[in-house]
C-alpha cells in the first residue's frame, strides 16, 4: 500500500486530535505526524486513537520560529512517506494581558497565523502532488455571522505584530483577528501557487463552535465553567458541534476524494460558504504575506 504523510498541528487534544483519529481511522494510506510543544501528550494522544505505527510525534512550538525551522529539519530527517497534507490547526485566545513569543511578536497572531505561515513558508517544497494545505479559521472572523465575538479589526500585519499598547489589551478581538488572517492567509497563498495548477489545493476550514474545547483555558474562572458545562447545551444550533464531528470534517478535506480539485476556498463544516468581506482584500492580503515573510527573514 502507498503511504502518505500528514503533518497536523495541535494534534494531541481537541479538533486536531479528533482530526487524527478520524484520518486514521478512514484511510490506512495515512501516516500522521502530530506536530505537537510537549510531546509527552503528543504520546499520550497517541495511545487514545490508536494506529502507533501510523503516527510520528514530533515537537513543534509555532511561538518561536526557530523550532519551526528545527520541525522541519527534523521531518526530512525521519524518512518517513511522501508529505502530502499540512493541517494548520492549532490556536489559542489570550485574553488575560498581554503576551509575546519567544521572536518578539504578539503571541496570539504568532502563534495562529505567523507560526502556521513559516511553517508551510518551510515545508512547501516537500509536499508531493497531489497535495492539500487546510488552514482552520473561525467563524468569529467575519462580523456578519454576530458570533458575540468583537469584529476582527486588521489595520496593518505590522501593528498586529508589535500592537500599541497604550491601551488595554482586547485579547477577543484579537483572537477574531487572527482569524481572519487564516483566511488571507490561505487565498493568499492559493493565488501564489496558482490556484491548483502547481497540484496544491488551499482551503479554510471553519470548526464552528465546539463547546469543551481548550480554547477558553486563558478564560476567567466562570467564563471555563460556562464555555465546559453550558454551551455544551448549544448543540442544537446551527454550527455549534462536538470536537469529534469537526475533526472529522476537517480530516475529509484533508483527505476525502470529494474534495480533489477544490482550492481557495472557505468551509463552514461540509458547506462551502463565502467568507467575510475582508477576507477577500486583496491589499490587506498582500500586506500580511509581505509582512510576515519580513518577520520571518528578521528573524533568522
Amino acid at each position: 500500500m502507498n503511504m502518505r504523510t500528514a503533518v497536523i498541528t495541535g494534534a494531541n487534544a481537541g479538533l486536531g486530535l479528533e482530526c487524527a483519529r478520524a484520518l486514521l481511522a478512514d484511510d490506512p494510506s495515512w501516516h500522521l505526524v502530530l506536530a505537537v510543544r510537549d510531546v509527552t501528550r503528543g504520546a499520550e494522544a497517541v495511545a487514545k486513537i490508536g494506529y502507533p505505527a501510523r503516527c510520528t510525534v514530533l515537537q513543534l512550538d509555532l511561538a518561536s520560529l526557530l523550532s519551526v525551522r528545527s520541525f522541519a529539519e527534523t521531518l526530512r530527517a525521519a524518512a518517513l512517506p511522501p508529505l502530502h497534507a499540512i493541517v494548520c490547526n492549532a490556536g489559542l485566545q489570550v485574553v488575560s494581558d498581554t503576551e509575546y513569543t519567544a521572536d518578539g511578536f504578539e503571541t496570539t497572531f504568532g502563534v495562529n497565523h505567523l507560526g502556521h505561515f513559516a511553517l508551510v513558508d518551510a515545508l512547501l517544497d516537500d509536499l508531493v502532488r497531489p497535495a492539500r494545505i487546510v488552514v482552520v479559521s473561525s467563524g468569529t472572523h467575519d462580523p456578519a455571522k454576530h458570533t458575540g465575538m468583537p469584529s476582527p479589526n486588521y489595520t496593518t500585519a505590522e501593528r498586529l505584530a508589535y500592537p500599541d499598547e497604550s491601551g488595554s489589551p482586547d485579547g477577543r478581538r484579537r483572537y477574531t483577528t487572527s482569524k481572519l488572517c487564516n483566511v488571507l492567509f490561505a487565498y493568499e497563498l492559493d493565488r501564489r501557487l496558482g490556484e491548483g495548477e502547481r497540484g496544491i489545493t488551499v482551503n479554510a476550514f471553519d470548526p464552528g463552535l465546539m463547546p469543551g474545547s481548550g480554547l477558553a483555558r486563558d478564560y476567567s474562572p466562570i467564563g471555563r465553567l460556562v464555555w465546559r458545562y453550558v454551551f455544551p447545551l448549544l448543540r442544537v444550533l446551527p454550527n455549534v458541534n462536538s470536537t469529534r464531528s469537526s475533526g472529522a470534517r476537517l480530516a475529509a478535506l484533508a483527505a476525502d476524494a470529494r474534495y480533489d480539485g477544490i482550492t481557495g476556498a472557505y468551509f463552514e463544516g461540509k458547506r462551502q460558504i463565502r467568507s467575510s468581506r475582508d477576507s477577500y482584500d486583496r491589499e490587506k492580503a498582500l500586506d500580511l504575506w509581505e509582512t510576515s515573510a519580513q518577520l520571518l527573514m528578521t528573524s533568522i
